[in-house]
């Protein structure tokens, strides 16, 4: 059984928890902020032995205006790049593309019942994190932002 006052200490513990959410189709829904400013959804589906962990990212103006200049060639090697590296992930992911452009990205993992520590609960957060990162990370190697430096 997922208990819910067990996830939301870990959550508090990890100063990571920024509200509850009710949501009818579930038994819990935080919304959480891993790093700071980046919103990841954590869900126990009702009916469900999982917890369901979201993160759903639009793509800025700025990354669409770097695409938007770029040949076919660029934004469909980009595509398929972006898919291996989030296959590496082993996170699941929806992408949506209009014109060969990436407009949005959702990144979702499941960790089950059975498999359900504290430890492993963070790393999944950290995953679907990084997964995100990757995503705009590798918009702005490949469409040449000369700003661009991963290191902050």
């Amino acid at each position: 059984m997922i208990n819910e006052k067990t996830i939301e200490k870990w959550l508090l513990d990890e100063d990571m928890l920024r509200e509850m959410k009710f949501d009818e189709n579930a038994d819990f829904h935080f919304i959480i902020e891993f790093p700071k400013d980046n919103i990841i959804d954590i869900v126990k589906p009702k009916q469900k032995d999982c917890i369901v962990f979201a993160c759903a990212t639009q793509v800025s103006q700025e990354h669409i205006n770097l695409m938007v200049s770029a040949d076919l060639k660029t934004k469909k090697d980009f595509i398929l790049e972006l898919n291996f590296g989030l296959n590496n992930f082993l996170v699941d992911y929806e992408l949506q593309i209009h014109d060969e452009m990436l407009q949005q990205f959702i990144i979702t993992d499941q960790i089950f019942e059975d498999g359900l520590t504290k430890d492993n609960f963070i790393k999944t957060i950290k995953r679907v994190f990084k997964s995100k990162l990757h995503c705009i990370w590798l918009i702005e190697k490949k469409f040449n932002n000369p700003s661009f430096s991963p290191i902050k």
